[in-house]
């Protein structure tokens, strides 16, 4: 499967619509970026990496989603919440559903570059099913590797982010249609 949605449907109690995801650019002191390795749940060779995060619950903010999501998929709490760098649309089949999502990518940096592997007690039913491992990435490993990586485009994103900091308004990135 192609397009840059599936990182995002790890809530199990998704019934359709447009779900509000918070999603996070985690960053270490190298630079480097975290991202979990996830697959379809009955088809482990339908493999991708995304970035930490999932579904605003409730009455939360996005920020407090992006935080809890992090802990829950990571383990990792010792994170500076940044500013919104990106925006995106998009939909895609996962887990035999459909979803639609508004995701908002926030920055974050960590010193707490240890514990890399998603704690089973914070993941979701599904994101058992689903979520294979977490590893660090440097912006040349995302650019040469040809594995799938979501949000499309990170390399690129990543890159620009290291060399001209935050953008001053979240950038839209292409809406995605799988």
């Amino acid at each position: 499967m192609s397009g840059g949605a599936h990182e995002a449907a790890h809530g199990d109690t998704y019934e359709g619509g447009l779900r509000r995801v918070a999603r996070v650019i985690l960053l270490d002191p190298g630079e480097r970026v975290l991202l979990l390795h996830g697959h379809e749940p009955d088809d482990p060779a339908d493999d991708w990496w995304f970035t930490p995060g999932g579904g605003v619950e409730g009455v939360e903010t996005r920020e407090e989603a992006a935080l809890r999501e992090l802990t829950e998929e990571t383990g990792i709490t010792d994170v500076e919440l940044g500013p919104v760098l990106w925006r995106r649309m998009c939909s895609f089949p996962f887990a035999g559903r459909r979803w639609d999502q508004d995701e908002w990518y926030y920055l974050a940096r960590t010193p707490d570059t240890h514990q890399v592997v998603p704690a089973a007690a914070g993941l979701t039913e599904l994101e058992r099913r689903s979520v294979a491992g977490a590893r660090w990435w440097t912006c040349g490993e995302l650019a040469r590797t040809h594995e799938t990586v979501y949000p499309t485009r990170l390399a690129e994103l990543l890159r620009t982010l290291l060399d001209e900091g935050p953008p001053a308004r979240p950038v839209v990135l292409d809406t995605e249609i799988v």
